[in-house]
């Protein structure tokens, strides 16, 4: 692609670089100059303009653009995203409903080292999405690139963007209760909005003593495709009361603990073949915390290992959640 100015009556085929005025008339960057164009520029007392004409092998921005996210993604419905129409050398990909962003990282950033003016740009990987929410826009900077290079970037990342969609229909909630422990009708609130922002129900609500005892049969009971378990105090040891309760009830706990904060005090594990999360105290409030996190990739079928909990700790130090009854400021060490 050539760039520069160029006298006025040769810029008739040339992409305007820059808006002008022409008389009344404004005359905006990316617009194909015709011998119209060239008259009222001319009329207007413009002897030259800054103009991008393409080379023989050269891609116009908005075809490069539909091209790199055909290659991104090749098939939008079975990927869950919709895509706009090519406009000013950019194409957005969108939720097309909740899900979770899945990334093919090394082949994004493969896609993004072809040529400084080919980009997308994503929410990070298994960010949580709602309908229309944007999960990565693709933008060719310049107006035109060579072709080869697209077909490069196309290739190296073939289907590398996709949403997970909840693979599952609802959820079951357990609060344990005790004197004079917190009110658990804003806690259950807010998880309840989590769940219906993920587009699952929340089927079966029960509430319990804090006794193992009292928790294991409720497990046992309570209905749901997920269940959760929202605890009066705090568990503070793999074997407090409701990690002894899941194992009461027949289940496992794989992990206990995890490195984001809000959010350190999350078990996980599984009943049979359901997963079963022991929600944080913060899991109270609305606010972003680890249990999204997680409860997000489980009810869209990621696997979520202790790895993989690990691994969030990157990352993981989130805002911090003024109802808390321990805020970090607070604490010695």
């Amino acid at each position: 692609m050539k760039f520069g100015p160029v006298p006025v009556d040769q810029a008739a085929g040339a992409i305007l670089a820059h808006s002008v005025k022409a008389g009344e008339t404004k005359l905006r960057k990316g617009l194909l100059l015709t011998a119209e164009h060239q008259e009222a520029l001319a009329a207007a007392g413009h002897s030259s303009v800054t103009v991008a004409r393409l080379e023989p092998g050269d891609c116009h921005e908005d075809k490069a653009a539909g091209m790199l996210a055909d290659a991104l993604v090749p098939d939008p419905k079975a990927a869950a995203l919709r895509v706009t129409q090519p406009f000013t050398g950019r194409v957005n990909l969108l939720a097309d409903g909740p899900g979770v962003a899945v990334l093919d990282v090394a082949a994004l950033e493969a896609f993004n080292q072809v040529n400084p003016m080919i980009t997308v740009a994503t929410v990070p990987q298994y960010q949580q999405m709602s309908a229309g929410g944007m999960v990565a826009t693709i933008k060719v900077i310049s107006y035109a690139v060579p072709g080869g290079d697209v077909l490069v970037a196309s290739r190296l990342a073939q289907g590398a963007i996709r949403l997970a969609t909840p693979v599952y229909r609802n959820a079951g909630l357990v609060v344990t209760d005790i004197p004079g422990g917190p009110p658990n009708e804003k806690g259950i609130a807010a998880i309840q909005g989590r769940v219906e922002a993920l587009g699952l129900e929340l089927a079966d609500v029960r509430v319990v003593p804090h006794k193992t005892e009292a928790l294991a049969t409720a497990i046992g009971e309570t209905l749901g495709d997920v269940l959760m378990i929202l605890t009066g105090s705090a568990t503070s040891d793999v074997s407090d009361v409701a990690p002894e309760a899941v194992r009461a009830a027949g289940g496992q706990v794989d992990r206990f603990g995890m490195p984001v904060d809000p959010g350190n005090l999350l078990f996980l594990g599984a009943q049979g073949e359901r997963p079963v999360i022991g929600l944080p105290g913060c899991a109270r409030s609305p606010a972003l915390n680890g249990a999204d996190w997680v409860l997000s990739r489980v009810a869209c079928g990621i696997a979520t290992t202790g790895a993989d909990i690990a691994a969030m700790g990157v990352g993981g130090l989130l805002k911090e959640i003024p109802t808390r009854p321990q805020p970090r400021a607070g604490r010695k060490g």
